[in-house]
């Protein structure tokens, strides 16, 4: 069964002054399909069997093409917008013809020249369409462990949530709203580890590595912001976790770990004003 959008391997049926007709395994001749002339090779003969992708042409012709498309039907790919028009924006797919994403499929305004992760399906008019509305595209049966490294697009912020990331482009993964702790942006790619997959399969991420990795780098930007605020920093553990978040983006937690970690070394101590460094 011919499938608009997908790379297939198609019979040649009939070789014309315009190019071959692909079988398309009807019982009518007239269903068969044109690979036009530029896409063939001289040496093409009836009964040969064609990889070919099958799309609708710039005059809503069912044809089939040779060259690679960046995505199909059912997948997610990052592609660049040539254009927008009055209908919606017009995206490039490595075909002849680009690839319409209509107002009404537009999550967020997209510009000329950035790429947007976009999924791309069959509308109700047989035509390929893209949409950045991606979530329905996403799988949830990765290969990902808990600690492994992942990396993904942002296509959703939820401050209820969290941050909603396409991980390798595929799979559904969150960033609850309380492991990042910076500004994060649709269409960001981001580098993440999991720290759970839930029985569901979908990924729990966070932007920082686990506590006893980052608890050095932490102590060590504590003690920079210091040195850059006199060698005293304004904060102590009854600051509240968004004040801690605001100045050092970390958890409160995280905080703690840190700043006991430098207690214990001897490095600062408390007072009323918050932190100080030891001279040393």
């Amino acid at each position: 069964m011919i499938e608009i959008g997908k790379i297939q391997v198609l019979k040649v049926a009939k070789i014309s002054k315009i190019g071959a007709y692909l079988n398309a395994e009807t019982d009518n001749e007239e269903d068969n399909i044109l690979l036009p002339n530029n896409q063939l090779d001289d040496n093409v003969q009836v009964g040969d069997e064609l990889e070919v992708f099958i799309y609708r042409d710039s005059e809503d012709r069912i044809i089939a093409t040779r060259k690679k498309p960046l995505v199909e039907v059912g997948e997610l790919a990052k592609l660049e917008v040539k254009e927008t028009t009055s209908i919606g924006a017009f995206l490039d797919m490595g075909l002849e013809k680009d690839l319409l994403l209509p107002f009404k499929e537009q999550k967020y305004k997209v510009i000329p020249g950035n790429k947007y992760l976009v999924g791309v399906y069959i509308d109700k008019s047989d035509r390929l369409t893209a949409t950045t509305y991606i979530a329905k595209f996403l799988k949830t049966d990765s290969e990902y462990k808990k600690h492994d490294k992942v990396k993904g697009t942002v296509y959703s912020v939820n401050p209820e949530l969290g941050v909603l990331v396409a991980v390798d482009n595929k799979y559904k993964g969150l960033i609850p709203k309380n492991y990042y702790f910076e500004r994060i942006e649709v269409g960001q790619e981001v580098e993440a580890v999991v720290t759970r997959v839930r029985d569901d399969g979908k990924l729990d991420l966070s932007t920082r590595e686990p506590a006893y990795k980052e608890i050095n780098n932490d102590a060590e930007m504590i003690l920079n912001k210091m040195e850059r605020y006199d060698g005293v920093l304004p904060l102590n553990d009854k600051s509240s976790p968004e004040e801690i978040k605001d100045r050092l983006k970390i958890s409160k937690a995280a905080f703690k770990r840190a700043v006991g970690r430098l207690l214990k070394e001897g490095k600062i101590e408390q007072t009323e004003r918050g932190l100080k460094l030891k001279k040393m």
